[in-house]
């Protein structure tokens, strides 16, 4: 009773680091790191900057948010690890919602700026990204094998989540116009992601407990780096902030690009960010294709691409809502038809090959040259 109660603190511990993101986020807003004047200031600096600047502004931003996430998940999970969390809680929250804190922080900083296109067009790009290139290369390289469990639990779950996301996007719940995304469908993303989380760490812990190898990406105690305490609150403060202050420039640097180019936010959010904040995961697997270590390549993008629809709109939308265009329903049915076709490829052979992941790389390649034409 003891340990049951003792496993039941540890897991509040470790989703109280995981709010410490959005809570340091929320003050620099309010006035404590970046106030209100100066995201007016940095606006005006993007909107008046040389294009070629601008470019460069779009670089820094990705570097915030790639390593300012980095940098949050380590001292966050240095901390947990102090606090005796085990580290397949660690890997289930922390590590697993570390990597969609860049997609976060671009849908939130979007919908608040009100540029709601690219907030949705950002979660979208970064799944089917995920989903088509990230795994397509990684099949390319070297095979990629499919556990039972993705096959019939996450990836039909990653289609009910899509799918939700469509259905409330155009019911509307709260919201009289409909088309929108309400603070009400944001908070039952988030209580369905919470649900989510609570139901793989009751998993885990039960095969754990049970003898049985349970693989989760920074969930074992050798990836876990312990650095000292002053650290770890540099890494999660410092790490916090440049996540925040990433998400606003990249999300000011997109909208001047958009509106130079003549393109629309959508398109911004569907390739040049979307595709910036997914390349850590297509370097880390291609680096691990080469080492023919993939084997939980599939398993991964499906569950960042859960976290992406049910963490990072359900936050946005909770903090301000998000209307929904026509394209991104159109973006949602193609990101549900490639994921039924990777479940496809998935499901026969328990393993995507060479052949299948060029298709997937040529499928994405066609898409991206629709989107720029339609």
């Amino acid at each position: 009773m003891c340990n049951i109660h003792r496993r039941i603190i540890d897991i509040h511990e470790s989703f109280l680091i995981c709010r410490t993101y959005f809570i340091v986020a929320d003050s620099s807003a309010d006035g404590t790191g970046m106030d209100r004047e100066k995201e007016k200031n940095m606006e005006k600096f993007i909107n008046n900057a040389p294009f070629a600047l601008v470019l460069v502004c779009l670089v820094i931003g990705f570097v915030l948010l790639i390593k300012g996430a980095d940098f949050f998940v380590e001292g966050s999970s240095s901390v947990a690890k102090r606090l005796h969390v085990p580290s397949i809680i660690i890997g289930l929250t922390i590590v697993a919602m570390g990597t969609s804190l860049p997609e976060t922080a671009v849908s939130v900083s979007a919908s608040i700026a009100g540029n709601n296109e690219l907030a949705v067009s950002n979660v979208v790009g970064s799944n089917i990204f995920n989903l088509m290139v990230v795994i397509g290369v990684c099949a390319i390289l070297a095979t990629v094998n499919v556990a039972g469990e993705t096959i019939k639990r996450d990836i039909p779950l990653s289609l009910i989540c899509a799918g939700l996301l469509m259905l409330l996007g155009i019911i509307g719940l709260g919201d009289k116009t409909g088309m929108t995304l309400g603070h009400m469908d944001g908070a039952i993303f988030v209580g369905l992601f919470a649900g989510y989380i609570f139901y793989m760490i009751r998993i885990a812990l039960k095969a754990n407990k049970e003898g049985k190898k349970v693989e989760i990406e920074g969930g074992s105690d050798e990836e876990i780096k312990l650095v000292s305490v002053p650290v770890s609150i540099l890494f999660i403060v410092g790490g916090a902030i440049a996540i925040a202050v990433g998400g606003d420039v990249t999300v000011d640097a997109a909208s001047r690009i958009a509106s130079d180019l003549g393109m629309s936010q959508t398109l911004i959010g569907l390739t040049i960010v979307s595709i910036g904040t997914s390349l850590p995961e297509l370097v880390t697997s291609i680096v691990a294709a080469r080492k023919n270590e993939v084997d939980m390549a599939l398993g991964n993008a499906i569950g960042s691409n859960i976290f992406n629809i049910l963490m990072v709109l359900g936050i946005a939308s909770l903090i301000s809502p998000i209307s929904i265009i026509r394209e991104n329903i159109i973006d949602l049915c193609v990101l549900v038809a490639f994921t039924v076709c990777v479940w496809i490829f998935a499901g026969t052979k328990k393993k995507i090959g060479r052949i299948e992941g060029l298709c997937m790389v040529v499928l994405y390649a066609v898409y991206a040259v629709y989107i720029v034409i339609r």
